[in-house]
């Protein structure tokens, strides 16, 4: 009987997906919360399809985007400042609602990532 249950239950959540409707978000004007160990840092961005600029503590930067698939993309500094600016990083989509995304995001060829959330503002 237990046996039963556990089968029922494990059906209806293999059955669950998280809805990701990417292509609302490759464009458009968005803010973004990230908490990293306890602190939240916000910024402000608009995107276009091969560009995005961002505006974190009054500065402003801008990146080149590759989109490897409609979730997916790879973000590339413009006018680098520094080491850390130079290396290019990979954002991926991980759910959608009708006004925000969860995201997931790390330097290229890194296996530690951070998670946010970005809200659309037009």
């Amino acid at each position: 009987m237990r046996l039963l249950g556990l089968l029922m239950v494990l059906s209806f959540v293999g059955c669950y997906q998280v809805e990701r409707n990417c292509k609302d978000y490759k464009t458009g004007t968005f803010y973004s919360e990230i908490r990293i160990n306890d602190e939240l840092f916000k910024s402000t961005f608009s995107r276009t399809k091969s560009l995005q600029v961002e505006v974190y503590n009054n500065k402003t930067d801008s990146s080149k985007l590759r989109w490897i698939n409609d979730c997916e993309v790879i973000f590339k500094t413009i006018n680098p400042k520094n080491m850390a600016e130079q290396k290019d990083i990979h954002l991926k989509i991980l759910a959608t609602t009708d006004s925000s995304y969860t995201f997931e995001y790390s330097y290229v060829g890194e296996t530690r990532k951070q998670k946010g959330i970005a809200y659309r503002t037009n």
